[in-house]
């Protein structure tokens, strides 16, 4: 893996870019992914995250994560969990649409 920098003509700011070689069986040629890190700011050198529309992010930023139920029986349950909830919603709506005709 490799840091690439890309300079924005319209901005003028550099963006950092973290970049990964794939090799691509059918076409025999390597291929490039790439991963924005940050900014570069230009007065002290260092990477400043941000989320790829210009806003940094915060110092407390964490990533949720959402796990998934590792059996089939988990998984079960959850479907059934959020059909249930999924129908309640939709006599809710139901009930609202109804109020508002009256």
């Amino acid at each position: 893996m490799a840091i690439i920098y890309n300079k924005d003509k319209r901005t003028r700011k550099t963006y950092a870019y973290e970049t990964s070689y794939v090799w691509d069986k059918e076409k025999k040629q390597s291929r490039s992914k790439r991963r924005l890190i940050g900014r570069l700011d230009e007065a002290t050198g260092e990477i400043v995250p941000t989320d790829g529309r210009c806003r940094k992010r915060s110092p407390d930023y964490v990533p949720e994560k959402e796990t998934m139920p590792d059996t089939i029986p988990e998984l079960q349950a959850e479907v059934l969990k959020l059909r249930k909830e999924n129908q309640s919603l939709r006599e809710q709506n139901q009930k609202l649409k109804s109020s508002q005709k009256q």
